[in-house]
């Protein structure tokens, strides 16, 4: 039985994204999800979009903006535009989408099931279900617009759908999955994402099961007796239906700033520490991928924890947004030449894995694999970082929708230009041992 694993405040925010970066998302997205279905299978990529915390790190890892609402429909906007081109090699298919497109959900479900032999009756009963419940038996304050139906060809799928409330400014994201759910009324949610407003009803709980089945006794008793009941209550205390369980809570802010306070520091030390140990010396020539400098390193190194990372470590999305930065500018633009030399590595090691050869891939799973060893390391502050990477930034061909911009420096540095053997820039990096 899926259960609801947790909830998160998510800003509502409007806008487009440009296409420079909705391409690349595209391709990002499409190749994350090829590295972790040739690595843990169809069925483990299904659970990882049905984990709240993990697909806001996956929106912020592709540059998206990292707090927002808007993270859900530009994340299933890039698979569905990404994936498409693999997806019978996968056996992954996104339908669905935001307004329009999410009233399209069944046509997109019935098309699919009739060209591959899938139960699509199943699929379409499941998807209208899915958005009741959510609109319907769970009374939280939030209207749906967006609702995304991943398809796997075993029958297997993930449903993530989103409700906005205008009057809050604030968006609620709902998860699901179908691995082990046996029932659409009993506790079925994976996850609900969105902003605490004090009580909801929620009939769809398994704590509800007495209101179910005492609401179908009162429509048999007839209206009189209901009003009767209605009016014992409201004389003395109601019966209280729900004994509500403290779930783990993701707080995302409405500043757009990336604080030092939004990131765990140790393990964003631990990041930086085994992008500088093994990122820059051993790990172009293990890639065999020339020109590949520290900074991409650096992005390689979370993206690797986006694949391989347990999910204890997505309590912080915000440090993802370090490896592209963000559309609007925060933490820094994102660095246009650093998003396509990772892009072209993780190509390169996913099609090398397709042919057998999974060493570039394994390569980058060691750049996960190290951070964990590494957690712990001292390192820079936060915001000494930031501003780091930000008096570096002119050199990577920075881009936002706000237009930030960042000067090259006034004095021509010394130091040669950033190559395969050039050292990341971490002021007062302090590493421990590793582990033998």
């Amino acid at each position: 039985m899926a259960q609801r694993s947790g909830s998160a405040d998510l800003p509502l925010h409007g806008g487009r994204v440009p296409e420079w970066l909705a391409s690349r998302m595209a391709q990002l997205g499409r190749v994350i999800c090829e590295a972790i279905v040739l690595q843990y299978g169809r069925q483990e990529l299904l659970r990882r979009l049905s984990h709240p915390f993990w697909f806001q790190s996956f929106g912020a890892v592709m540059g998206m903006d990292w707090h927002s609402s808007g993270i859900t429909t530009s994340v299933l906007g890039a698979l569905k535009r990404g994936l498409q081109p693999v997806q019978d090699e996968l056996g992954l298919y996104v339908c669905g989408g935001r307004g329009r497109h999410s009233r399209q959900t069944p046509n997109e479900l019935f098309a699919l099931g009739d060209r591959l032999g899938a139960p699509a009756d199943d699929w379409v009963r499941s998807s209208r279900l899915i958005a009741k419940v959510d609109s319907a038996a769970v009374q939280d304050g939030f209207e749906l617009y967006l609702h995304g139906f991943i398809a796997g060809a075993d029958g297997q799928y993930c449903v993530v759908q989103q409700g906005m409330s205008a009057e809050q400014r604030t968006a609620r994201r709902y998860h699901w999955l179908s691995e082990g759910l046996t029932s659409f009324v009993d506790a079925p949610h994976a996850a609900i994402d969105g902003p605490n407003q004090g009580e909801i009803v929620n009939l769809a709980d398994r704590r509800a099961a007495r209101a179910r089945s005492a609401q179908l006794e009162l429509l048999q008793l007839g209206a009189d007796t209901v009003l009767r009941e209605v009016r014992v209550l409201a004389r003395g205390n109601a019966l209280q239906l729900f004994e509500h369980a403290p779930l783990p809570h993701l707080q995302m802010p409405s500043h757009h700033e990336v604080l030092a306070s939004d990131v765990l520091q140790r393990r964003l030390h631990a990041t930086l520490a085994a992008a500088a140990d093994s990122g820059v010396s051993d790990f172009a020539d293990l890639l065999l991928v020339p020109g590949v400098g520290a900074r991409t390193v650096l992005s390689l190194a979370l993206v690797s924890e986006v694949v391989h990372g347990a999910p204890f470590r997505f309590a912080d999305p915000a440090r993802f947004s370090l490896a592209h930065g963000g559309k609007d500018g925060h933490p820094y633009a994102v660095p246009l030449a650093v998003y396509d030399e990772t892009l072209r590595v993780l190509k390169d090691a996913v099609a090398r894995a397709k042919l057998g050869q999974a060493d570039r891939l394994s390569a980058i799973e060691r750049l996960d694999q190290q951070a964990r060893r590494l957690d712990g390391t001292s390192g820079p502050g936060f915001d000494a970082f930031v501003q780091d990477q930000r008096a570096q930034m002119h050199a990577w061909e920075p881009r936002s929708v706000g237009g930030a911009t960042y000067s090259r420096p006034s004095r021509k540095p010394k130091a040669k230009p950033q190559s395969s053997s050039s050292q990341l820039r971490l002021p007062g990096l302090r590493r421990k041992r590793a582990a033998p």
